[in-house]
């Protein structure tokens, strides 16, 4: 494979923003400087007016492979992700079956290793009786461990406090939890049936998974971990309180409590329930324009550590079903960047917040080894950007394999260019090329 030399284009890397080359040879990125030149033969790329970025490291999708393969699958949420600029991800354990033995994570990366077109990790499941795969379970294979906390995933909730505990002191990789508290959700839903039925209008869906529930089951998932001394990542927050739980004092490197926030969460709010419906309904649900505000403030002032996707793709047929029964999730991967462009043009974050939050946060929490960076030696994970075109999304477009998305109709101001994979160009101008060769990520452990 020749020597690729990217030229000319404005590197988002460390906090700074600088016209420099990038050699690539084989999968590494080999230097990083001004005006490189090089004698022998190689591939160039000019990047002139682009941007460069690490490719994203989205710690949190849901492809839905093996058993729900009619909502997505690894080959075609991967290719989504690649258009969409994620070049590795941590895909989630509740699928059918679920991940929570060692027999089907290894079945998962099987899978992976012969579909996905984007450099992959999984995380593993915890119930509240498979606590001897937790223990048996060989911490170089897993980005860490997922516990439901909230009626999200049915079996999957992990309810039973003592359980949580042996869990939490079980392990150092990181535990993400989804929080929500199942009783209070249910008694919401009670309330809210006798007085509309089966047919409750998918407006109050906020105050179903109310902003209450969210804060209880965040405090106790915080209680715990100080108590263990376990790693903690809370998923998706939701609301302007929970980000008040977190600080801002330490390095990411050294925190022992962390939290991540979606762009959904950042972009959508209440208002948008009557335009487009159960298009928007995620567990967390999206709250109200005082608490995306907040949001963006914690993310902004690095209470917040991880932007991600909760990518979680169902089919029109499913999300148009009623409030009760229309499921909850939606596909994110291939606009979540155009999304995070758009708004840093409109003031909301830094280019540099975008890639720290997107890029290298993940690699740091996780401990991913040699990506999340544009740095001499790192795998060539690179993606380039337009911020002078546009894309408008439409079904010609959208990659997902349920075929909609919650920003259809939208035009995004910029657009995504290429993506490189472990030094492979896999995605250029709208096209898919040769398939790269994808790794199962590594951790520094």
């Amino acid at each position: 494979m020749k020597d690729i030399l990217i030229k000319g284009g404005e590197i988002v890397d460390s906090g700074k923003i600088l016209k420099k080359d990038i050699l690539i040879s084989g999968e590494r990125i080999k230097k990083v400087d001004y005006e490189i030149s090089v004698d022998q033969n190689y591939k160039l790329v000019d990047a002139k007016n682009k941007l460069l970025i690490p490719g994203l490291i989205d710690d949190q999708v849901h492809f839905r492979e093996p058993g729900l393969t009619h909502k997505g699958d690894f080959l075609s949420e991967s290719k989504a992700a690649v258009a969409g600029g994620i070049t590795s991800f941590i895909e989630m354990p509740n699928t059918k079956p679920q991940t929570t033995t060692k027999l089907e994570l290894d079945k998962k990366y099987d899978l992976a290793k012969r579909s996905s077109w984007a450099n992959f990790s999984f995380m593993f499941g915890g119930t509240n009786d498979n606590f001897t795969e937790i223990k048996s379970i060989d911490k170089n294979k897993i980005a860490g461990f997922k516990l439901f906390l909230g009626s999200s995933t049915g079996n999957m909730l992990v309810d039973d406090e003592e359980v949580l505990e042996k869990i939490f002191r079980s392990t150092n990789l990181p535990i993400s939890v989804h929080c929500e508290d199942e009783d209070i959700i249910k008694s919401n839903i009670k309330k809210f049936k006798l007085k509309y039925g089966n047919e409750i209008p998918i407006k109050f869906h906020p105050l179903i998974r109310s902003r209450e529930s969210c804060i209880k089951s965040t405090k106790k998932a915080i209680r715990i971990a100080k108590k263990t001394g376990a790693k903690l990542h809370v998923f998706h927050l939701s609301t302007g309180e929970e980000t008040n739980f977190f600080s801002n004092e330490l390095p990411l490197k050294d925190k022992k409590i962390t939290s991540e926030v979606c762009v959904h969460h950042l972009w959508f709010d209440d208002s948008n329930y009557d335009k487009l419906g159960s298009k928007i309904k995620w567990n967390p649900a999206i709250k109200s324009k005082k608490d995306r505000d907040a949001l963006w403030d914690a993310l902004n002032n690095d209470r917040i550590d991880i932007i991600a996707s909760d990518h979680a793709p169902h089919t029109l047929v499913e999300k148009n079903q009623s409030y009760l029964k229309s499921p909850s999730g939606g596909p994110m991967v291939q606009h979540n960047l155009l999304a995070l462009i758009e708004c840093y043009k409109r003031g909301k974050i830094k280019l540099e917040k975008i890639v720290e939050k997107a890029c290298h946060n993940p690699a740091i929490l996780f401990k991913i080894k040699d990506r999340g960076r544009i740095k001499e030696k790192f795998f060539a994970d690179i993606v380039m950007l337009d911020l002078n075109s546009s894309t408008t999304v439409s079904p010609d477009n959208i990659l997902y394999k349920c075929g909609w998305s919650p920003f259809e109709g939208f035009n995004f101001s910029s657009k995504i260019i290429s993506t490189w994979i472990n030094g492979q160009c896999a995605y250029n101008n709208g096209s898919f090329l040769v398939k790269p060769t994808v790794k199962p990520l590594e951790f520094i452990l």
